[in-house]
């Protein structure tokens, strides 16, 4: 066996696989089955900042008239957050104590209002570090773009005055330039940046004249959009690199590596097949390794970068040519 070891956010992973947040890292048994087949950490499923307002909502719809007393408002809002939030730091308290690799909380913000002081409660719970995955769909034809780029930096402020764990942040290619927002982010202090984050897909059925989610899992080939970045990144950065989005198999793991991640998220893929499937991809890598005389990921990591490739114009090229792809 090879030393897939590495460091992410200054945590020491036996493996750089990560299993990302989702529905499969809700639950105690499941951590403990991803624990037994060796992935490096886990990112337990999100906690929404619409879901704490939403349970707010439900409060409330139970009576139509609201209560005029200010008191009452509170102690409802506060009960509906904190029974959320409990149960949250439940799952983390318990997961620490059952499983031995890093536990990563996860939120999904929207802006940096109200939320971030349960980063606090979540960092007393025992949690290793947290994932803020952010995504603000730059749509409205008002507002420019620097004024949504305003709130990353925000909820980072926020959330870094309050806890001292480890943050890493998720986010999307929605910037106009993206390779100086992720150096920019980088400079907050964060300790990683994840690319990048997979959302909601629209799709329209046209006889129901419905509109209802589509693509719910990545394909193997849309690893070639965070696979460039992380390219074009590695090494310009004031942080760790994670690679998300496409990884199925240990090929992708690889490949995220050689261009420069230092950790790697799966998800769509054990959805699909399995948590056998971290068993495979660990099994191609040490193959891989074997292959090519590497013992450790350091040896081979950033190889393929922008910096380090003796092919780093491809990262760069984004007209489709015939010839070159092998289409007549």
């Amino acid at each position: 066996m090879k030393d897939l070891t590495t460091s992410y956010m200054g945590l020491n992973l036996r493996s750089p696989v990560i299993v990302g947040s989702s529905g499969l890292t809700k639950s105690i048994e499941n951590l403990k089955k991803i624990d037994g087949k060796g992935a490096g950490a886990v990112v337990l499923k999100s906690l929404f900042e619409e879901q704490i307002k939403l349970e707010v909502r439900k409060v409330f719809s139970y009576d139509d008239v609201q209560s005029s007393y200010t008191e009452a408002d509170d102690y409802i809002r506060n009960y509906a957050r904190t029974y959320t939030l409990n149960e949250y730091l439940e799952l983390i308290h318990q997961a620490k104590k059952e499983i031995s690799i890093p536990v990563i909380a996860s939120i999904n913000c929207i802006s940096a209002i109200e939320w971030p002081a349960f980063a606090r409660e979540i960092e007393s719970a025992g949690a290793d570090a947290l994932e803020l995955n952010v995504f603000l769909l730059p749509a409205d034809t008002g507002k420019e773009g620097t004024n949504y780029e305003k709130t990353y930096f925000e909820i980072i402020e926020k959330v870094k005055k309050l806890i001292k764990i480890p943050i890493a942040l998720k986010i999307s290619y929605y910037f106009s330039g993206l390779a100086e927002m992720i150096k920019k982010l980088s400079w907050t202090g964060i300790n990683a940046l994840v690319l990048f984050n997979r959302f909601y897909n629209p799709d329209i059925n046209i006889e129901k004249f419905h509109v209802s989610a589509s693509n719910l899992y990545s394909t193997p080939e849309e690893i070639s959009t965070s696979l460039r970045w992380i390219a074009i990144m590695a090494g310009n950065v004031h942080c760790d690199l994670c690679a998300s989005t496409g990884v199925h198999n240990g090929q992708g793991v690889i490949k995220q590596l050689l261009a420069g991640a230092q950790a790697v998220q799966v998800c769509s893929v054990l959805y699909k097949n399995g948590f056998d499937q971290l068993d495979l991809m660990h099994r191609e890598i040490n193959e891989w390794m074997s292959r090519h005389g590497f013992d450790n990921l350091y040896q081979f990591r950033g190889k393929m970068s922008f910096k380090q490739s003796d092919f780093s114009a491809a990262y760069h090229r984004v007209q489709f040519m015939k010839h070159f792809a092998g289409i007549e």
